[in-house]
């Protein structure tokens, strides 16, 4: 069996739970040959990020061309790209065609609250690099940034589609609307629903909340295992189910777990399985 390729465009996690980390473990889980340019390194553990230092725009389109060169790329996924001169510099590479199968998650704040983005991401994401996506994976607190309103205004299911369909408007083919981190009270306290979007369609991926503080990376590895499903020649429905179960499985593998003092890691490989 020969693995296909994918390449991770997003940060480096020093913790080990989120980021490139993450991506290239999900990518090995799906048995996806992972590569990847780095954006910027974080100073970052399970209690927060202490730290960035961002790569040089043209030091990310560097590693990637030497990816993009060499190997036969099916599938890409941006996590953190740290500076607006970053999210238009991936962006030229996605207006030529270069970046098959992209997915694009908006990272913009850590969830330990720590902004990942410079000033003007949010625009150079909505007009540089939203439109040229086959997905885009925003929380809801990045979709509301992206959407430019007030979080505490998306309150159930119908605000999340309403933000999606937002989210459609700026040129995105599909929209997945993640809802695990901020619907924690009320009617939709036990559940984490995602919303998935594209031209008239809207479905509903949810799953039982898992109670634990080892949550870190869930939305890197959400939207790196769509993307290894997507290059697997998967339909964006099923490789979104099959992300959604990944993930969930991940988070109740490392339910116990005590690793770092904080929001530890998710169990990528099935190590709590074996």
């Amino acid at each position: 069996m020969q693995p296909v390729t994918a390449l991770t465009i997003a940060g480096s996690d020093s913790g080990g739970g989120a980021g490139i980390q993450a991506d290239l473990r999900t990518f090995s889980a799906f048995q996806v040959h992972g590569t990847c340019a780095v954006t910027a390194l974080t100073a970052q553990n399970t209690l927060g990020v202490t730290r960035v230092c961002n790569t040089e725009p043209s030091m990310v389109v560097d590693q990637a061309r030497a990816v993009l060169d060499d190997f036969e790329v099916v599938a890409v996924k941006t996590g953190m790209l740290a500076q607006p001169s970053t999210v238009e510099a991936v962006a030229d590479l996605a207006r030529a065609g270069e970046l098959l199968n992209l997915v694009v998650d908006p990272v913009l704040v850590s969830s330990s609250g720590h902004d990942l983005m410079a000033g003007g991401g949010a625009l150079a994401y909505r007009e540089a690099l939203v439109p040229y996506a086959l997905l885009v994976t925003p929380n809801l607190r990045e979709a509301a940034i992206l959407c430019d309103i007030d979080v505490r205004d998306v309150k159930d299911i119908d605000d999340m589609v309403r933000l999606g369909q937002m989210l459609l408007a700026f040129g995105a083919q599909s929209v997945l609307v993640k809802g695990g981190h901020f619907i924690e009270s009320g009617a939709m306290s036990h559940h984490a629903p995602d919303i998935l979007l594209h031209a008239d369609d809207v479905e509903i991926f949810d799953a039982a909340r898992v109670t634990t503080r080892n949550d870190h990376g869930t939305g890197c590895s959400l939207s790196a295992a769509i993307a290894a499903g997507l290059g697997l020649e998967r339909s964006l429905h099923d490789a979104t189910r099959d992300a959604k179960a990944f993930v969930l499985s991940a988070l109740q593998g490392a339910a116990s777990w005590n690793l770092g003092r904080g929001h530890g890691p998710i169990d990528h490989l099935g190590w709590q399985g074996e």
